[in-house]
Protein backbone atom coordinates (compact mmCIF):
# COMPACT_ATOMS: atom_id res chain seq x y z
CA UNK A 1 0.00 0.00 0.00
CA UNK A 2 1.11 3.61 -0.57
CA UNK A 3 2.18 6.17 1.58
CA UNK A 4 -1.30 7.72 0.39
CA UNK A 5 -3.45 4.70 1.12
CA UNK A 6 -1.75 4.27 4.25
CA UNK A 7 -2.41 8.47 5.08
CA UNK A 8 -6.17 7.81 4.07
CA UNK A 9 -6.81 4.96 6.15
CA UNK A 10 -5.53 6.46 9.30
CA UNK A 11 -7.57 9.43 8.77
CA UNK A 12 -10.48 7.09 8.36
CA UNK A 13 -10.21 5.24 11.66
CA UNK A 14 -9.84 8.53 13.49
CA UNK A 15 -12.79 10.02 11.68
CA UNK A 16 -14.90 6.75 13.14
CA UNK A 17 -13.02 6.84 16.09
CA UNK A 18 -13.85 10.42 16.79
CA UNK A 19 -17.75 9.93 16.15
CA UNK A 20 -17.36 6.93 18.72
CA UNK A 21 -16.06 8.96 21.39
CA UNK A 22 -18.63 11.74 20.55
CA UNK A 23 -21.49 9.10 21.00
CA UNK A 24 -19.78 7.73 24.21
CA UNK A 25 -19.22 11.16 25.42
CA UNK A 26 -22.67 12.10 25.16
CA UNK A 27 -23.56 9.21 26.77
CA UNK A 28 -21.73 9.88 30.12
CA UNK A 29 -23.16 13.36 29.90
CA UNK A 30 -26.44 11.66 30.07
CA UNK A 31 -25.90 9.53 33.07
CA UNK A 32 -26.40 12.12 35.92
CA UNK A 33 -27.82 10.01 38.36
CA UNK A 34 -25.94 8.44 41.52
CA UNK A 35 -27.31 5.71 43.04
CA UNK A 36 -27.31 1.68 43.27
CA UNK A 37 -28.90 -0.30 40.60
CA UNK A 38 -30.61 -3.81 40.17
CA UNK A 39 -29.29 -6.26 37.79
CA UNK A 40 -30.95 -9.54 36.23
CA UNK A 41 -28.69 -12.00 34.64
CA UNK A 42 -31.19 -14.79 33.21
CA UNK A 43 -31.84 -16.61 30.39
CA UNK A 44 -30.65 -20.74 29.19
CA UNK A 45 -27.08 -19.91 28.61
CA UNK A 46 -24.17 -20.60 31.01
CA UNK A 47 -22.69 -17.31 33.01
CA UNK A 48 -25.05 -16.35 35.21
CA UNK A 49 -23.18 -16.85 38.56
CA UNK A 50 -20.19 -16.29 37.13
CA UNK A 51 -21.02 -12.76 35.75
CA UNK A 52 -22.34 -12.04 39.13
CA UNK A 53 -19.18 -13.15 40.88
CA UNK A 54 -16.94 -11.09 38.63
CA UNK A 55 -19.06 -8.24 40.39
CA UNK A 56 -18.80 -9.46 43.86
CA UNK A 57 -14.97 -9.66 43.40
CA UNK A 58 -15.04 -5.79 41.55
CA UNK A 59 -17.11 -4.73 44.54
CA UNK A 60 -14.67 -6.45 47.28
CA UNK A 61 -11.61 -4.94 45.26
CA UNK A 62 -12.91 -1.48 46.25
CA UNK A 63 -12.93 -2.52 50.09
CA UNK A 64 -17.10 -1.86 49.65
CA UNK A 65 -18.99 -5.27 51.68
CA UNK A 66 -20.84 -7.64 49.93
CA UNK A 67 -23.43 -10.41 50.87
CA UNK A 68 -24.17 -13.25 48.70
CA UNK A 69 -27.38 -15.54 48.86
CA UNK A 70 -27.59 -18.93 47.28
CA UNK A 71 -30.80 -20.38 46.69
CA UNK A 72 -30.35 -24.39 45.48
CA UNK A 73 -26.91 -24.32 45.83
CA UNK A 74 -24.51 -25.36 48.95
CA UNK A 75 -24.50 -29.08 48.63
CA UNK A 76 -21.66 -28.72 46.18
CA UNK A 77 -18.42 -27.10 46.32
CA UNK A 78 -17.86 -23.82 44.71
CA UNK A 79 -14.86 -22.64 43.16
CA UNK A 80 -15.46 -18.54 43.77
CA UNK A 81 -16.70 -19.41 47.41
CA UNK A 82 -13.99 -21.27 48.58
CA UNK A 83 -11.87 -17.87 46.37
CA UNK A 84 -13.88 -15.34 47.75
CA UNK A 85 -14.28 -16.74 51.46
CA UNK A 86 -10.74 -17.34 51.89
CA UNK A 87 -9.96 -13.63 51.33
CA UNK A 88 -8.98 -11.60 54.29
CA UNK A 89 -12.32 -10.28 55.87
CA UNK A 90 -11.28 -6.78 57.12
CA UNK A 91 -9.61 -6.09 54.08
CA UNK A 92 -12.41 -7.30 52.11
CA UNK A 93 -15.58 -7.36 54.24
CA UNK A 94 -18.15 -10.65 52.40
CA UNK A 95 -20.79 -12.16 53.81
CA UNK A 96 -21.89 -16.09 52.02
CA UNK A 97 -25.11 -17.38 52.60
CA UNK A 98 -26.65 -20.41 51.21
CA UNK A 99 -30.04 -22.35 51.30
CA UNK A 100 -27.41 -25.43 52.27
CA UNK A 101 -29.57 -28.17 50.19
CA UNK A 102 -29.28 -29.72 46.83
CA UNK A 103 -30.88 -29.11 43.82
CA UNK A 104 -34.97 -29.29 44.29
CA UNK A 105 -35.51 -32.52 41.73
CA UNK A 106 -32.54 -33.83 43.56
CA UNK A 107 -34.37 -33.61 47.03
CA UNK A 108 -37.83 -33.56 45.82
CA UNK A 109 -39.35 -32.20 48.94
CA UNK A 110 -41.30 -28.97 48.84
CA UNK A 111 -41.31 -28.37 52.49
CA UNK A 112 -37.97 -28.49 52.91
CA UNK A 113 -36.67 -26.40 50.41
CA UNK A 114 -39.33 -23.86 51.29
CA UNK A 115 -37.91 -23.71 55.13
CA UNK A 116 -34.57 -23.05 54.13
CA UNK A 117 -35.15 -20.75 51.38
CA UNK A 118 -37.41 -18.69 54.05
CA UNK A 119 -34.14 -19.15 56.19
CA UNK A 120 -31.91 -18.13 53.56
CA UNK A 121 -33.86 -15.38 52.64
CA UNK A 122 -34.85 -13.45 56.31
CA UNK A 123 -30.47 -13.00 56.30
CA UNK A 124 -30.78 -11.51 52.48
CA UNK A 125 -34.12 -8.86 53.65
CA UNK A 126 -31.96 -7.99 56.62
CA UNK A 127 -29.11 -7.28 53.83
CA UNK A 128 -31.62 -5.05 51.87
CA UNK A 129 -31.79 -3.20 54.67
CA UNK A 130 -28.81 -2.64 55.63
CA UNK A 131 -27.15 0.81 54.77
CA UNK A 132 -23.48 -0.28 54.60
CA UNK A 133 -24.00 -3.41 52.18
CA UNK A 134 -22.98 -2.06 49.05
CA UNK A 135 -23.96 -4.92 46.82
CA UNK A 136 -26.36 -8.06 47.67
CA UNK A 137 -26.42 -11.20 44.99
CA UNK A 138 -29.51 -13.11 44.81
CA UNK A 139 -28.50 -15.79 43.47
CA UNK A 140 -30.74 -18.51 41.81
CA UNK A 141 -33.36 -16.23 42.94
CA UNK A 142 -35.29 -17.15 40.40
CA UNK A 143 -36.11 -20.42 41.23
CA UNK A 144 -37.53 -19.70 44.73
CA UNK A 145 -40.16 -17.13 43.27
CA UNK A 146 -40.98 -19.58 40.79
CA UNK A 147 -41.25 -22.94 42.56
CA UNK A 148 -43.52 -20.59 45.32
CA UNK A 149 -41.14 -20.67 48.13
CA UNK A 150 -40.98 -17.06 48.55
CA UNK A 151 -43.46 -14.51 48.41
CA UNK A 152 -43.25 -12.33 45.44
CA UNK A 153 -44.73 -9.44 46.59
CA UNK A 154 -42.18 -9.54 49.79
CA UNK A 155 -39.47 -9.99 47.57
CA UNK A 156 -40.10 -7.10 44.91
CA UNK A 157 -41.00 -4.50 47.79
CA UNK A 158 -37.22 -5.42 49.82
CA UNK A 159 -35.47 -4.76 46.38
CA UNK A 160 -37.30 -1.98 45.87
CA UNK A 161 -37.14 -0.15 49.59
CA UNK A 162 -33.34 -0.92 49.79
CA UNK A 163 -30.94 1.77 50.26
CA UNK A 164 -30.45 4.40 47.79
CA UNK A 165 -26.70 3.49 47.38
CA UNK A 166 -27.15 -0.34 47.36
CA UNK A 167 -27.19 -2.46 44.19
CA UNK A 168 -28.53 -5.77 44.06
CA UNK A 169 -28.16 -8.54 41.44
CA UNK A 170 -30.31 -11.36 41.06
CA UNK A 171 -29.58 -14.64 38.68
CA UNK A 172 -31.45 -17.63 37.78
CA UNK A 173 -33.36 -18.70 34.87
CA UNK A 174 -36.81 -18.08 33.74
CA UNK A 175 -37.04 -14.75 34.93
CA UNK A 176 -40.92 -13.34 35.12
CA UNK A 177 -41.24 -9.70 33.31
CA UNK A 178 -41.96 -8.62 36.85
CA UNK A 179 -38.37 -9.08 37.95
CA UNK A 180 -37.07 -7.62 34.36
CA UNK A 181 -39.61 -4.62 35.21
CA UNK A 182 -37.87 -3.70 38.70
CA UNK A 183 -34.27 -4.36 37.14
CA UNK A 184 -32.02 -1.33 35.90
CA UNK A 185 -29.61 -3.52 33.52
CA UNK A 186 -31.16 -7.15 31.93
CA UNK A 187 -28.94 -9.43 30.33
CA UNK A 188 -30.26 -12.85 29.09
CA UNK A 189 -27.58 -15.49 28.26
CA UNK A 190 -28.60 -17.49 25.65
CA UNK A 191 -27.08 -20.98 25.10
CA UNK A 192 -25.53 -22.14 21.54
CA UNK A 193 -24.01 -24.88 22.18
CA UNK A 194 -22.89 -26.69 25.46
CA UNK A 195 -20.37 -29.27 26.87
CA UNK A 196 -22.49 -31.49 28.58
CA UNK A 197 -24.76 -32.03 25.39
CA UNK A 198 -21.75 -33.73 23.91
CA UNK A 199 -21.34 -35.79 26.53
CA UNK A 200 -19.04 -34.30 28.29
CA UNK A 201 -18.93 -34.17 31.83
CA UNK A 202 -18.77 -30.58 34.01
CA UNK A 203 -15.71 -29.83 34.84
CA UNK A 204 -14.23 -28.82 38.25
CA UNK A 205 -12.58 -25.28 38.28
CA UNK A 206 -14.55 -24.28 34.95
CA UNK A 207 -18.13 -25.48 35.31
CA UNK A 208 -18.17 -24.85 39.60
Amino acid sequence: MSDSGVDKKTERHKRRMQQRKEIVDAGIARALEERGIAILYTGDGKGKTTAAMGTVARALGYGYKVVVGQFIKGAWECGEKNLLTGLPAEQFPLQWFEMGTDFTWETQDFEADRAAALSLWERLRAALADESVYLVVLDELTYALNYKWLEREEVIAAIENRPREQSVIITGRGAKQYLKDIADTVTEMRPHKHAFESGIAARKGIEW
